[in-house]
Parts: structure tokens; C-alpha cells; sequence
């Protein structure tokens, strides 16, 4: 895929004018994102994602918009699942629900710097060394597996990360919120308000996920392009969808055994794919191996499947057993 870098700048030049529109008309004064509000903004990014894809299947073909539709419903589903740390880390920071919605924007903003570092440096890897594709792939099914095993049956703790606490260590923090301020000057002092920590968890903690979400993107397509814009669009509906889905939430009690599945195909079609590749000289005498990869098709097809399968399981659970929704947000308030 031949993108020249006036499409780059282009691109990124129209993702900032929505983040500007978005951060204009919603935090032009700070409220409580309705959910109404919140679904609208919601259908507002998927449209945009939507003829984003249909521009790349009319310029460039079918087979890298059916890449990018993947990657980007992959990068949704996984950020999904964030949201659950999202909904802890503002809940033990006590942030004020008028001013949520900048927190996440900022915090996301933040994130889609550092994965755009991230993912340059994994499309330079991987045009320069092949058999990369067996690290990434075994790391996702170690990934999926660990996933697998995780339980929030009981309450989920927040700790600061490092990121973190070097932000404590250089900087001053007030103890309470200042409004939507992220410095405040005291007695001629300036600290960081709590605010500022908020938007650094969130963003520092996002690119802690980018750990797996990259390198499943990257086993969906090799297009450093489509993997940004993918992770793009897919980080700017998350902070709507983190109003939307509210109690929804928190009903999917399945969610990490489908992003585990589809974690763990990811994994085995980037293994077979680099088998299918193989120059390691250990490995078969250097030759590639004469094995089935997964096509673009049938992996989106497995994931929207995976999903599909998974909300539809967690919601007749939760109807037939109301105790097992996940409880995060109240008995963390409750220790507060």
C-alpha cells in the first residue's frame, strides 16, 4: 500500500480537527456526559470509521479495507476491556463526573502519541527481521491464556505504575481538584493537580495494553497506515463508549474469554503466517515451511463471530444468574 506523506499528514491533520471539534463542543462547558449524548458521539465515530473504510476500499481495494475493518474492530474490542481499569483508576481518583470526559481525551490523546511510536517501531522490526512474527504470535497466545484466567469476581485495585510515581517524584501534587486545572500556582509554588495524574494513568495505562493490541493488529495487516489508523479511530470512540455503556459494562461477564480466543487465533495466524515465511536458518534449513495461513476474510469473520457469540452469552448469563454481574465501581466508592 503506497501512502504518500501528504495522506499522513492529511490524516493526521482531520483526526485532530475531531478531537478539536469534540473537545470544544463537549468540554465548552464542563457537565456530565448524558447517555444520550454519549451514544450519539458513539455513532458519531464509528460512521466516521465506517467511510473511512469505504475511502480506502474505493482508492486503494477491498483487500485493505477488509484489513482495516479487522484491525479496527480488533483495536475496539480490546480497548473495550480497558475501560474496566478506566472505570477504577476514576473512581479511585474520585474524579468529577463533569470533568470525565476531558480526563479521557487528554488520557487517550496521550496514548495515541506513544502508539504511534509504538507502532512505527514495530512496522521498522518487522520489515527487517520476519521471524518477529513467531515472537508476536506467541506472545498473544500467553496473552489470551493469561486473560483467560483473569476473574473480577472480587474487587480490582488500582497501582500506580512507574510512569506514575516519577510524576510524584518530580512533581508536587495537590491533594484535591482544582476545577479542570492540571497546574495550579500555591504561595508562589506550582503543582500538579490530581487532574494531571488522572490524564497520565490513563494514558500510561493504555500503552500498557498497546503491548497486546499492536501486535494483534499487526497479525490482521502489515500496513503501518491502516494499523494507526485502526488504533486512531478505535481510541477516539472509546471515551463515549465509556459513558455509554455505563451498567452495560459490567453484564459482560464473558468479555475476557472472547478477547482471549480472538487473542489466541490472532496468535496461531501470525505463528503459521511466519512459518509459512521462514528464513531462520535453524528452523527447516532455513526454508519456509509448506503450511495454511489464515486469510484477512475468515479472520474477520472469527472476530466479529467471537464477539458476537460473547455479548449475546454474558447477557443470558446475567439474566439467568443477576449475581454475576461485575461489581468495580460501587465497592470501590465504598471504600472511599
Amino acid at each position: 500500500m503506497n501512502v504518500p506523506a501528504w495522506m499522513w499528514i492529511a490524516t493526521i491533520g482531520g483526526l485532530l480537527v475531531l478531537l478539536a471539534v469534540d473537545l470544544v463542543i463537549v468540554d465548552r462547558k464542563p457537565h456530565e456526559v448524558t447517555i444520550g449524548e454519549a451514544a450519539r458521539w458513539v455513532i458519531f465515530y464509528v460512521a466516521m470509521a465506517a467511510v473511512f473504510g469505504l475511502g480506502i476500499w474505493y482508492f486503494s481495494g477491498g483487500q485493505y479495507a477488509t484489513e482495516f475493518f479487522a484491525g479496527y474492530i480488533t483495536e475496539y474490542s480490546l480497548s473495550v476491556d480497558n475501560l474496566f481499569i478506566f472505570l477504577i483508576i476514576m473512581t479511585t481518583f474520585k474524579v468529577p463526573a463533569i470533568h470525565q470526559h476531558k480526563v479521557l481525551l487528554i488520557g487517550i490523546l496521550l496514548a495515541l502519541v506513544m502508539r504511534g511510536i509504538f507502532i512505527a517501531a514495530g512496522a521498522a522490526l518487522i520489515a527487517k527481521f520476519s521471524w518477529v512474527f513467531f515472537i508476536f504470535g506467541a506472545f498473544l497466545i500467553y496473552t489470551g491464556w493469561q486473560l483467560a484466567r483473569e476473574t473480577h469476581d472480587e474487587e480490582e485495585d488500582y497501582k500506580e505504575n512507574l510512569m506514575l510515581r516519577m510524576v510524584r517524584k518530580v512533581f508536587p501534587v495537590t491533594n484535591e481538584f482544582h476545577g479542570s486545572k492540571s497546574f495550579i500556582k500555591i504561595d508562589g509554588k506550582r503543582f500538579v493537580t490530581p487532574m494531571f495524574i488522572v490524564m497520565v494513568a490513563i494514558g500510561s495505562t493504555d500503552l500498557l495494553f498497546a503491548l497486546d493490541s499492536i501486535p494483534a493488529i499487526f497479525g490482521l495487516t502489515k500496513e503501518p497506515f491502516l494499523v494507526f489508523t485502526a488504533n486512531a479511530f478505535a481510541l477516539m470512540g472509546l471515551r463515549q463508549l465509556y459513558f455509554l455503556l455505563g451498567g452495560l459494562l459490567a453484564k459482560l461477564v464473558y468479555l475476557s474469554i472472547g478477547l482471549s480466543v480472538i487473542l489466541g487465533f490472532i496468535g496461531i495466524k501470525l505463528i503459521l503466517e511466519a512459518l509459512h515465511t521462514n528464513t531462520l536458518p535453524f528452523l527447516n534449513g532455513g526454508e519456509p515451511f509448506h503450511v495454511p495461513t489464515i486469510g484477512i476474510e475468515v479472520s474477520l469473520s472469527v472476530i466479529i463471530g467471537v464477539l458476537a457469540i460473547t455479548t449475546i452469552a454474558s447477557l443470558l448469563k446475567v439474566r439467568r444468574d443477576p449475581d454475576s454481574v461485575k461489581h468495580i465501581g460501587a465497592d470501590a466508592d465504598a471504600n472511599h
